[in-house]
């Protein structure tokens, strides 16, 4: 494992263009494979690329995993409904930048 790798997995380094396959988000993320999948399935991540031996993700993807993750266990939410509050959060966010945008 590379150092950058190290530093992405201790939160010390998170690019957006850093691409992880599907074991290197498995294992920061601390899920199997069929859990990140359930997640795909849902619309949770977005991979890039046809099969999941050729799948990458986005450094976004760790961020979206991680919340849908504490969606789950701290609320019990379930894999659809977080995937849909991820996708109203993001909402958010860009709502947010281009107001301040105007605002400035």
């Amino acid at each position: 494992m590379t150092k950058d790798m190290m530093e992405l997995m201790t939160g010390e380094l998170f690019e957006d263009e850093t691409a992880l396959s599907l074991a290197e988000l498995c294992r920061i993320c601390r899920m199997p494979a069929e859990r990140v999948i359930e997640l795909i399935e849902e619309g949770v991540v977005e991979p890039i690329g046809r099969e999941p031996a050729s799948w990458q993700f986005r450094a976004v993807s760790v961020r979206r995993v991680r919340c849908a993750q504490r969606l789950e266990q701290d609320l019990g939410v379930n894999t659809a409904g977080a995937a849909l509050a991820l996708d109203l959060l993001d909402e958010l966010r860009t709502l947010r930048a281009r107001l301040r945008r105007f605002e400035g």
